[in-house]
């Protein structure tokens, strides 16, 4: 089911990305989100190194990791929330790499508590002046026990 992205096709990625964002994010106006998709898709995903969950050939989630330290990405289907989709994706990306940060908006409290089940602490906290949102710096050491 998790295998790694090799395909030069980013569509799948970016139309999952954007239904997931909107629908994780309704604090976020969704202008924002579809102002983002050519960032999404010429910087960030072309940088990272990606693993997806398929089923039936759909992607139905994916993580996606920049500089073998950062998870940029963590999406999944709306529809399929709640399946370990996400967690599996996750402990793929910890399976790879032993110290890993990411950014989540403090509002998007279902995100915040799911990584801090899998380990992950808050280290610091930051401001998006796009979104004129808090967020939560947040960093999982592979030696730290949980």
């Amino acid at each position: 089911m998790i295998q790694k992205w090799q395909s030069n096709d980013i569509n799948p990625l970016l139309k999952l990305w954007l239904e997931s964002t909107i629908f994780a994010h309704p604090f976020i106006e969704e202008r924002y989100w579809h102002e983002s998709e050519p960032i999404v898709r010429n910087v960030y995903l072309p940088s990272a190194q990606t693993w997806v969950w398929e089923e039936n050939g759909a992607v139905l989630g994916f993580v996606s990791v920049i500089d073998e330290r950062f998870v940029g990405a963590l999406f999944v289907s709306p529809q399929h929330l709640g399946r370990g989709i996400g967690r599996a994706l996750l402990a793929q990306a910890c399976a790879q790499y032993p110290d890993l940060s990411l950014e989540v908006y403090q509002k998007n409290t279902r995100a915040v508590n799911f990584y801090h089940a899998q380990g992950f602490r808050i280290e610091d906290s930051a401001w998006q002046d796009e979104t004129h949102q808090p967020t939560w710096i947040m960093r999982w050491l592979a030696d730290q026990t949980r």
